[in-house]
């Protein structure tokens, strides 16, 4: 059974990598709706992110988590560096821990 599903869902992802470069060729958009599909898929992934950082093993993380994930978030968007990144959004989330904010 295991190999049975396995192997179905390899030839799935095969098709659909297999279909990109096929459709890519015959399947005109437009640039409105290119630009759609970017935001899309850019707010699918903050949304993404937002769930998993926010509300970890089904329940609110807490304000210092919703502070440092915030706070990471801008300088991620700000383009700083990734360590400094990582620094600022921990930074802020131990602050606030540390002054009792949970």
């Amino acid at each position: 059974m295991t190999v049975e599903v396995v192997l179905a869902l390899a030839l799935g992802t095969f098709g659909i990598r297999f279909a990109g470069p096929l459709l890519r060729e015959r399947l005109h958009l437009s640039e409105r709706v290119r630009t759609l599909m970017g935001m899309a898929a850019t707010a699918l992934l903050l949304a993404l992110v937002a769930v998993n950082a926010l509300v970890p093993h089904g329940g609110f993380g807490g304000w210092a988590l919703a502070a440092g994930v915030t706070v990471g978030g801008v300088a991620a968007w700000r383009k700083l560096p990734f360590v400094v990144t990582v620094l600022l959004a921990a930074g802020v989330t131990a602050g606030f821990r540390l002054l009792g904010v949970a």
